[in-house]
């Protein structure tokens, strides 16, 4: 018979394994999230909501998804504007960071499904 301390460890442990495999499924990725304040061809630089301006590398491989209510669309970089909300995962490059994938939403109208 199980006594109720031993079920609260357990509970317990089994709630600290499943943080730490949540945690470690991101690797060494880093989110960044923020509104836009530029966007060029090959970068795009962030405004923290602690004021930190942060420059995000964007490579081939970046995908973009555009995001509206709950739904989220396929989109390429010309869809991103000055002003959209973004939260990009990156991944550490030396000094910078590379963009694997921006999610953005803004006050466009829905993008036309793919």
């Amino acid at each position: 018979m199980k006594t109720p301390t031993k079920t609260k460890l357990r509970t317990l442990l089994a709630i600290a394994a499943l943080a730490a495999s949540v945690a470690l499924a991101h690797g060494d990725k880093k989110h960044v999230t923020g509104t836009l304040e530029k966007i060029t061809a090959d970068s795009v630089v962030v405004k923290t909501a602690a004021g930190k301006s942060v420059e995000v590398k964007l490579v081939t491989t970046t995908i973009y998804v555009w995001h509206a209510g709950n739904e989220d669309r396929p989109a390429k970089l010309a869809d991103l504007a000055v002003g959209d909300r973004v939260v990009i995962h990156a991944a550490p490059k030396g000094e910078a960071l590379e963009a694997y994938e921006v999610k953005f939403s803004g006050p466009r109208p829905l993008l036309p499904k793919s």
